[in-house]
């Protein structure tokens, strides 16, 4: 009885020392303190908000990097998790609750995570999400441009990911660094933020049981300040419409460090 014991606890420690590790390895970007103009500010208020410097992880969280995760935190792996805090569709293309599924590559983004699942994951590397407001001021960069939200050509280079199948795989993170030195902000997946329930621009739209939440998406574009921007009010649509608990296959994250 000893002996399996000690198994367990040997192999328990491994994969807690594994997961330290990739942690450790993990690459943040350090962010300079800025300001944006969000999308999201009202006709009324126009004043670009104000950043204060901050880390963000270089890629988002890849398949392989989760696996370790919640191999060392066995509570979110898929079969233990409680149902409050991943719905039905979490992980759901892994083989099974250790295993990546056939075909799924290690290095892609992973998705089919929920919010407090990624969340989790953040916190384990000493990080949390990143705010709406990072995301979107690191988002408007392009390779040379710390804001290149107003070229035309620019915007239509981001648009046309919405073109590609959904049902290709997912490409392995690494691409070309932005102006920030980050990667894989447009083209790969969509990211999950950490305050995604305050995206709604109409205040009351968001209800306990609203089956019509997601019509109010679209109507408030009349609220938004960069109106051409359409790939950030896609964004802004699918994540006002989820629960901390759903997951897509479209949706990862990645996670970001106060400035050290």
């Amino acid at each position: 009885m000893v002996r399996p014991r000690h198994r367990s606890r040997a192999a328990c420690a491994a994969a807690l020392l594994a997961c330290s590790l990739a942690a450790l390895a993990a690459d943040y970007v350090e962010v300079p303190a800025g300001t944006i103009a969000s999308a999201l500010a009202g006709d009324a208020d126009r004043t670009p908000a104000l950043l204060a410097a901050f880390s963000l992880r270089e890629t988002p969280v890849t398949q392989g990097e989760f696996l370790r995760f919640v191999t060392a935190h066995p509570e979110w792996r898929r079969d233990g998790v409680p149902r409050v805090f991943a719905g039905s569709g979490y992980l759901r293309g892994w083989r099974s609750p250790t295993a990546l599924g056939d075909g799924v590559d290690e290095h892609a983004p992973v998705t089919d995570v929920s919010w407090f699942a990624a969340e989790a994951y953040c916190e384990s590397e000493g990080a949390r999400l990143p705010t709406w407001l990072e995301w979107e001021y690191v988002a408007a960069a392009d390779a040379s441009r710390r804001d290149a939200r107003d070229d035309p050509a620019w915007l239509a280079r981001i648009l046309g990911w919405y073109a590609r199948p959904a049902s290709d795989p997912l490409p392995e993170v690494g691409g070309a660094a932005n102006a920030f030195g980050v990667r894989d902000v447009h083209g790969v997946v969509w990211e999950w933020v950490d305050d995604f329930t305050a995206l709604l621009v109409e205040g009351d739209s968001r209800t306990g049981n609203d089956p019509d939440k997601l019509k109010f998406c679209g109507a408030g574009a009349i609220n938004l300040q960069d109106r051409d921007n359409y790939a950030v009010l896609m964004r802004i649509a699918l994540l006002s419409s989820l629960n901390a608990a759903d997951s897509t296959s479209s949706l990862g994250f990645r996670c970001a460090r106060p400035h050290s």
